[in-house]
C-alpha cells in the first residue's frame, strides 16, 4: 500500500477520505503541482513551489506550510516509497464548508494532500521517433496560468487526442497557439526556439522554463511572441514539454509531418542536454 499524506497524518492511500463537502470535490476549488523525482531527488523543486505559491495567490488561499516545511514534507514522502523514481503530487483545496460559490464566511483550513506514484518516462520510441499530436480550439477559462484542480476542460482536450490516437492536442485561441492539454509548447523557425507570450492563457511550465535556459547556453536563440496558427503548421520542429513527458519532438501534427517528419537538430541538441541537467555527470 502506498502511504500519502493527508492534512498532517500520513497512513495507506486506501484509507485516506475526504469530505464530501471539501470545496475541491464540490467545485474543484483549488489547485495542484507535480514533481518530478529521479533516482529520489527532486528535480527542480524550488520553482515547482514558487509555482505554487503563484497559484495559491491567484485564487486566494492562503499558503498552508512555508518551503522549507514543504521540502521536508516533499523528502519524507519520498523516502516512504519502495521505487526510485517518483511524481510528486500534491493539491490544496479551500477546505470543507456548507456550499455556496462565494469562500466560506468562515474561516476554514485547507486540505492538503500528497501522494506519490512511479515516474513514467518517455520511451526509447517516443524520443527516437516522435510523436503524433492533433489541433483543437482552446476552449478552456481565461486563467490558464494558474495551475487550479479544475481540469475538465484539459480532461476533454486529452480524450480528443486519445480518440484521434494521438499523444497531445495543440491548441489555439483566436488563431493563435497556447499550449497543448497537459504540456508547453514550442515551434523552432530557422534554428530559433519561438514560445508564446507568457500570460494568463498559458501555465508557465517548469520544464519550459529549462528548456530555454539550456537553449541559452547551447547557444540557441530564443523569443517570445504570439505565434498564429499558420506558423505553428509550417514550423520546422514542434517541442512538446512537461515535468513528466520531459521533451519530446511532435512529428505529425493531424496527420501531416513536421519539418521532416523526424525529431529535429534542435530537438536532439535540447534533450541530451536536458538528460545531463537531470542526471548530473558526478551522480
Amino acid at each position: 500500500m502506498s502511504n500519502v499524506f493527508l492534512n498532517g497524518v500520513w497512513l495507506p492511500i486506501e484509507k485516506a477520505t475526504v469530505s464530501v463537502l471539501d470545496r475541491g470535490f464540490i467545485f474543484g476549488d483549488g489547485v495542484y503541482e507535480v514533481i518530478p523525482v529521479y533516482h529520489r531527488r527532486p528535480y527542480r523543486m524550488k520553482p515547482h513551489l514558487l509555482r505554487l505559491q503563484h497559484s495559491l495567490n491567484g485564487i486566494r488561499i492562503k499558503n498552508p506550510y512555508s518551503d522549507n516545511e514543504w521540502v521536508d514534507l516533499i523528502n519524507k514522502l519520498i523516502s516512504l516509497q519502495n521505487f526510485d523514481d517518483q511524481s510528486i503530487y500534491f493539491q490544496i483545496t479551500r477546505g470543507v464548508a456548507p456550499r455556496a460559490h462565494n469562500f466560506p464566511k468562515d474561516e476554514v483550513s485547507p486540505t492538503v494532500f500528497m501522494m506519490s506514484s512511479p515516474l513514467k518516462r518517455s520511451t526509447k520510441q517516443q524520443v527516437e521517433q516522435g510523436i503524433r499530436v492533433v489541433s483543437a480550439q482552446d476552449e478552456r477559462w481565461l486563467h490558464c496560468n494558474y495551475k487550479t484542480i479544475s481540469l475538465l476542460g484539459n480532461i476533454l482536450a486529452s480524450q480528443y487526442a486519445c480518440d484521434n490516437d494521438a499523444m497531445e492536442v495543440v491548441q489555439f485561441r483566436n488563431g493563435f497557439l497556447t499550449e497543448a492539454s497537459s504540456s508547453n509548447v514550442i515551434i523552432v523557425q530557422n534554428g530559433e526556439l519561438v514560445i508564446p507570450q507568457k500570460n494568463h492563457l498559458i501555465l508557465h511550465g517548469i520544464t519550459m522554463e529549462v528548456i530555454t535556459e539550456i537553449a541559452q547556453q547551447e547557444g540557441i536563440a530564443v523569443r517570445y511572441e504570439d505565434i498564429p496558427e499558420s506558423a505553428v503548421r509550417k514550423a520546422d520542429e514542434i517541442l512538446i514539454t512537461s515535468s513528466t513527458k520531459e521533451v519530446l519532438a511532435a512529428t505529425m501534427l493531424d496527420d501531416q509531418p513536421v519539418g521532416q517528419g523526424v525529431p529535429g537538430p534542435v530537438f536532439k541538441r535540447l534533450y541530451t542536454a536536458l538528460q545531463k541537467d537531470i542526471f548530473p555527470a558526478n551522480e
